[in-house]
């Protein structure tokens, strides 16, 4: 008996985890199910995926309050760097735009020129290009907070790919779900003994689903405590044993592992240049950007400014350089992956966010995977005694029928 309680801890642990974290969607009939709730009459969702939004928005709390300041952060970037990288791409982009527009709006103009007019524009262009990149990253830099919300990225970056947040949790805590599967055996089995104890005494039938459903409770809600309490070392006897949760001791691998999960899938480059471009805050930068372009634009073509407002007229010369500007605005996301490269090293957000970590109070470090848990830790309790329990049933109709 004590074997076949350890196995219905054991069995009941695997269980548990494997509904916290799957199905990513909803498996089984929708008859009635209460929202942003995993179950329902006839089905199931991972609790996790059924509360990504949440769960990420409690992780990324923590992330933005405590280990990532995106202003911060993005004062690394070397202006002038980011100029010098993105320098080719703008030049090309402006060659085509510029002879396009003047094409447009004033053909003859445009072709009778003399080439060493045309060719003060293209020295101009290539001198005021690398001081417009560097003046607009200055200024991107000073109003970053006003460009992109960060939390907004991250948090639906995971509601969006559910298997994201459940990689960042089992990642995150796989050696202590390795420890809530072997300890439902340990504990089971611990109680078994007992339980065996009491069936030798008293056999009564509501004896074994009784013992199926305390085991299915107890071992969950063991394995549940054991992972995160104590939140500080406890010394039990002065240096033999000190105690406490496992996955507070593993602070400084897990926030290795949480750092580089992070920066791969959610803060890596393209996503970032892409919630700027795209996102809620997306029309702030732009408002930005066409600020610095077109006075950058007005140094452009100051050498022909006077024969093409000549040529067309002022309205027509100011709707000139708005299109102009426009074409800038439009061409930029095509060619900011020059930068990628350069803004990932220098910005290093995988070492910050690491370190920021490693260093955070036991209290705060315990928020990255106790939402994973905390948030339904009665339905997994409650999931495993039940569990317990029909292993009780079946285990006393099969093996103790009269």
């Amino acid at each position: 008996m004590p074997f076949i309680a350890g196995i219905v801890g054991y069995l009941t642990n695997v269980v548990a985890l494997e509904m916290t974290f799957g199905p990513l969607e909803y498996w089984g009939i929708k008859l009635f199910r209460l929202p942003n709730e995993p179950w329902g009459i006839i089905g199931w969702q991972g609790i996790i995926p059924t509360k990504a939004r949440k769960m990420a928005s409690i992780c990324f709390d923590l992330m933005t309050t405590r280990l990532f300041n995106i202003k911060e952060v993005f004062s690394q970037l070397d202006p002038a760097r980011f100029a010098a990288e993105m320098e080719d791409g703008l030049l090309l982009v402006l060659d085509k735009v510029i002879t396009e527009m003047a094409m447009e709006y004033m053909p003859k103009v445009w072709s009778s020129l003399p080439e060493d007019v045309k060719t003060d524009v293209v020295i101009t262009t290539d001198s005021e290009t690398e001081v417009f990149l560097t003046q607009f990253m200055r200024d991107m830099q000073a109003h970053i907070d006003d460009v992109i919300d960060i939390k907004d990225m991250t948090v639906d970056a995971c509601v969006k790919n559910k298997q994201l947040v459940v990689k960042i949790f089992k990642e995150c805590g796989d050696k202590e779900f390795i420890f809530i599967r072997r300890s439902g055996f340990y504990f089971g089995f611990l109680f078994g003994c007992f339980q065996t104890l009491i069936w030798y005494f008293y056999d009564a039938n509501w004896i074994l689903p009784t013992a199926g459903f305390m085991v299915g409770w107890i071992t969950n809600y063991l394995a549940l405590k054991v992972i995160f309490r104590p939140l500080r070392p406890q010394v039990i006897i002065p240096g033999l044993w000190t105690l406490q949760g496992i996955f507070l001791k593993r602070q400084a691998q897990v926030s290795q592992t949480f750092a580089r999960i992070i920066c791969v899938e959610i803060l890596h480059m393209k996503a970032i240049w892409d919630a700027i471009f795209e996102g809620p805050r997306s029309h702030n930068f732009f408002a930005l950007l066409r600020a610095h372009t077109l006075v950058f634009l007005e140094e452009l073509l100051a050498e022909i400014s006077t024969v093409a407002i000549t040529a067309m007229g002022s309205a027509r010369y100011n709707e000139m350089k708005e299109r102009m500007a426009q074409k800038i605005l439009e061409e930029l996301p095509n060619i900011i992956d020059h930068s990628y490269e350069y803004s990932q090293e220098a910005l290093n957000m995988e070492e910050i966010i690491s370190t920021k970590m490693e260093a955070l109070p036991p209290e705060e470090f315990e928020s990255v995977l106790h939402p994973a848990f905390q948030e339904d830790e009665m339905t997994l309790i409650m999931l495993g005694g039940l569990l317990g329990l029909l292993v009780g049933i079946v285990q006393l109709f099969t093996m103790f029928a009269d």
